[in-house]
């Protein structure tokens, strides 16, 4: 595991830093996938470096493989609770991409993203 240096931004940064983390969780954040769902999600990827980047995701608590008992056996992803609260963090870098960056959301499903965002009771962050 790379060192945190007791810093919890550090460890976060950690936990998503991969090339097709960060996107793995924001499309799992609209609902659970198959493995081959996930590939057309993410063009360019690997299916070694997506089993990997799963694989980390899974160890670190932020997604589940879930597997359904059939013939063959069907596996999908869904989040966690510790990955769900990625999401509205996730949904205000894709708000703040919009309004400075100037790319506009690609995904219809950023509504709901948003709504979730809006509905979840704030932590204070003096702790």
């Amino acid at each position: 595991m790379k060192t945190n240096f007791g810093c919890p931004v550090q460890g976060t940064i950690n936990v998503l830093s991969g090339k097709w983390k960060v996107l793995v969780v924001w499309h799992l954040g609209f609902m659970p996938r198959r493995f081959a769902e996930m590939r057309k999600l993410l063009p360019g990827v690997s299916e070694k470096v997506l089993t990997a980047q799963l694989r980390q995701l899974e160890k670190d608590g932020v997604i589940r493989r879930n597997i359904k008992p059939s013939i063959p056996p069907q596996v999908s992803y869904s989040l966690t609770k510790a990955g769900d609260e990625l999401i509205p963090m996730m949904t205000e870098l894709c708000h703040w991409g919009s309004r400075n960056l100037g790319i506009p959301p690609n995904l219809p499903m950023i509504r709901r993203a948003s709504r979730r965002a809006k509905s979840r009771p704030r932590k204070s962050l003096a702790a």
